[in-house]
């Protein structure tokens, strides 16, 4: 998602921590400004109920030995609605993710102006497809007998995709400014123009070479990457004759994914505490454990980083809600800023392999193995991408005349965690209901997000009714704008499954590579430049279904591919062009980016040592989930 232009306290926290929140201006009052935001509306209610429902199937299942009618599968197509009314709302605050229009900024404002146009005219005619295809899609379950709940039909709550598509196509193209007329014309000509054809609309898609040609283009001058995605899935399916209700069906089938609306609700969880003083308590605990000075800062900046991130969701968000309090105890220890600021922001990438990581719980959705072995699989290769990032990146060396670590005034750990006991005790709510077989991973997540609501709204009251609101709409946008590029990007990865290159890339690398630690080393090295050119969630969805097969055929355990994977994958959030890291520090440090870049050089050859550790010593990923069985 793009970046915060500027993180405000969403209510008077007593902490100078910046805390992140999405930009959400409100619009002009008016009868067209409160119907346009009923997307917003729509998005809480379906979040706020995805909290709930779980919550009421839990209470009532030792009460009355069963829970509500279809609640799972109510509470997956909620996810549906939430996203695509999520989506819609990122859309109008701009927070769909792009690439960003770097080639047009080179130019002058016409030319800024032309590629700004070019890209809404081009994904608002993609959307208008999708919308189409979403349309057929949903034609052809009308008919069908199901009901999700209550009598309430299935194609009711799959009709929200192509409305959605619609809406976003109709908006971005009324998003142009008017005095590029004939652009403004052009943007609702062909939306209207693809609707017009009705069901013969694949006759209306260019060759697949001049399209695909078209589609880059368009990536590169600034269109959403959901749109960049569907447009492609769209000309293959198009290209080898399937019907294109084929791509709406797989972000239909990701969407209602039984394990995945788990993803908005740890992630609600995760705004929680970075919107409240909940980093302030956890950062003096950990200070005051490992004692101050140089070492003391750095281990403690690491671990608090890393386990943020783990439930956050975002490693851009931990650097916003954490960089304010932890650089200025670096330098006040002595510690060097260039140093300080590539430790946090490097560290806050390492909390992909903690539970309750959200790309965690998607590799074990995609690769179909127990969320909770890879939970259990992630902790010991964590902490050694902590311990490897500390020492060999350089960040435990003390420079000579840094201050020596004062003493820590008795009992100041015990005071510090005292203050901090509700949010210690949030890993436990989420980690003990689930493995303690308690709850389902969704109904341990719906659980972590009531505990974080009630434990900052209610115990510490440092949220209103007001500030929970805007807590659900932004992690509704978060993960609308993150499902729209997974649906996507799962077409893709249906389209190459079926067109058989997994089964030729498993003949062709088995005949090249014989050896299987070759193999991992060749596989570690070309996961890094894939993690540096995608997009994290992306990257799970297209390249985990494509390597999966071949990791299997040299007879290695998914939970441990998986870990290899995501640890390979902390090194993107470092590397532009998808390293949000850097772009977050460098807003957050007031830092230029080739600063930050620099800064993180360390960091990045540290994860890949660590990387190679994992691959090779499969027990650090599968000791754990094996003793648990």
């Amino acid at each position: 998602m793009s970046a915060p232009t500027a993180p405000v306290s969403a209510d008077p926290v007593r902490s100078p921590t910046p805390l992140p929140e999405l930009d959400t201006p409100h619009p002009a009052p008016g009868a067209w400004a409160r119907l346009e935001r009923l997307d917003e509306v729509l998005a809480v209610l379906a979040l706020a109920l995805m909290v709930l429902v779980p919550l009421v199937e839990l209470a009532a299942r030792p009460l009355l030995g069963a829970g509500g009618e279809n609640a799972s599968v109510l509470v997956q197509h909620l996810g549906l609605v939430m996203t695509m009314a999520g989506a819609l709302a990122a859309e109008r605050h701009g927070h769909l993710t792009s690439l960003g229009s770097s080639l047009a900024q080179r130019g002058g404002s016409r030319l800024q102006a032309w590629a700004s146009g070019t890209a809404d005219l081009g994904a608002a005619a993609i959307c208008a497809l999708l919308a189409l295809a979403s349309g057929q899609f949903v034609l052809s379950e009308v008919d069908a007998p199901l009901q999700l709940a209550y009598g309430i039909p299935v194609w009711w709550v799959q009709a929200f995709m192509p409305l959605g598509f619609g809406l976003i196509s109709l908006k971005l193209a009324l998003r142009l400014p008017r005095r590029h007329g004939w652009i403004h014309a052009w943007a609702l000509l062909l939306p209207l123009l693809a609707f017009a054809l009705g069901l013969r609309f694949e006759e209306a898609l260019p060759p697949l070479g001049l399209g695909v040609a078209a589609v880059a283009l368009l990536l590169l001058l600034g269109s959403p990457v959901f749109a960049v995605l569907g447009a492609l899935a769209l000309l293959l399916f198009w290209s080898d004759g399937l019907p294109l209700a084929s791509v709406p069906l797989s972000h239909y089938q990701i969407t209602v994914n039984p394990s995945l609306p788990a993803l908005p609700l740890y992630t609600l969880a995760g705004l929680v505490m970075a919107r409240s003083g909940a980093a302030e308590r956890l950062s003096r605990l950990f200070v005051a454990a490992f004692g101050g000075g140089v070492r003391g800062s750095v281990v403690a900046t690491a671990l608090l980083c890393s386990g943020f991130t783990a439930f956050t969701g975002g490693s851009g968000v931990t650097i916003l809600a954490l960089g304010g309090l932890l650089l200025p105890l670096l330098l006040k220890a002595g510690y060097p800023e260039r140093r300080g600021i590539g430790l946090v922001t490097s560290a806050s990438a390492l909390g992909v392999l903690l539970a309750p990581s959200v790309p965690l719980i998607l590799y074990a959705v995609l690769a179909r193995v127990p969320i909770a072995d890879m939970f259990l699989a992630g902790l010991l290769p964590a902490l050694l991408m902590v311990a490897v990032l500390l020492l060999l990146g350089g960040f435990l060396r003390r420079d000579a005349g840094a201050p020596a670590a004062p003493a820590e005034p008795p009992g100041s750990v015990v005071r510090a965690a005292w203050a901090a006991r509700w949010e210690l005790a949030a890993p436990l709510v989420a980690l003990g209901s689930l493995g303690g077989g308690l709850a389902t991973p969704v109904e341990s997540a719906a659980l972590t997000a009531a505990y974080a609501l009630f434990t900052q709204a209610l115990v510490h009251r440092e949220l209103r009714a007001a500030a929970v609101g805007r807590l659900l709409l932004d992690a509704a946008q978060i993960i609308g704008g993150v499902l729209l590029i997974l649906g996507m990007a799962l077409a893709l990865t249906n389209f190459m499954v079926d067109a058989g290159i997994p089964d030729r890339a498993v003949e062709w690398v088995q005949s090249a590579v014989p050896n299987r630690h070759v193999f991992l080393l060749l596989l570690c090295l070309f996961l890094f430049p894939a993690a540096a050119l995608m997009e994290i969630y992306a990257a799970i969805v297209v390249l985990v279904p494509l390597l999966l097969p071949l990791v299997k055929a040299y007879g290695i355990d998914p939970i441990h591919f998986g870990v290899l994977f995501l640890a390979a994958m902390e090194v993107g959030f470092l590397c532009p062009p998808a390293g949000m890291n850097i772009y977050f520090a460098s807003a957050m440090f007031r830092k230029s980016i080739q600063t930050v870049a620099v800064s993180v050089l360390p960091a990045m050859g540290a994860i890949f040592v660590g990387t190679l550790l994992i691959a090779m010593v499969p027990a650090l990923s599968t000791a754990l989930p094996g003793l648990m069985r």
